[in-house]
């Protein structure tokens, strides 16, 4: 079982161009425990965010990985309803993303980190 912390803000990102990018690399084991996807234009996008455990490597054969269509000037928050329902990100793995358009939508994530032992 995992001594936890308490949850947290991990990271924000607005990307400047439409590849995929790592927003988030954990140094330890964490719980992700919201994502916050805002798009904040007047134009609609789409985000693809990719859950990798074994590093970032982030094509479709190789992650796991989740559509989400957003219509213009429209926040969507993905949350766990209750603390262990998250999404388990092990030391070293990433969640990045990529969206259809630049410089305007953000992805936020909050977790819980597993402390560290002395």
């Amino acid at each position: 079982m995992l001594n936890l912390a308490y949850g947290a803000q991990l990271a924000q990102v607005r990307p400047a161009d439409t590849n995929a990018n790592t927003v988030y690399t954990s140094n330890r084991s964490v719980e992700i425990t919201k994502i916050i996807l805002c798009e904040t234009s007047g134009s609609s996008c789409t985000f693809r965010i990719f859950h990798d455990n074994d590093g970032t490597t982030y094509d479709q054969t190789t992650a796991l990985y989740y559509d989400v269509a957003l219509a213009a000037n429209t926040t969507l928050i993905i949350s766990a309803e209750v603390l262990g329902a998250g999404l388990s990100v092990y030391k070293n793995g990433a969640i990045g993303f990529r969206t259809s358009v630049a410089n305007t939508p953000t992805i936020t994530i909050y977790g819980v980190m597993e402390q560290s032992r002395s």
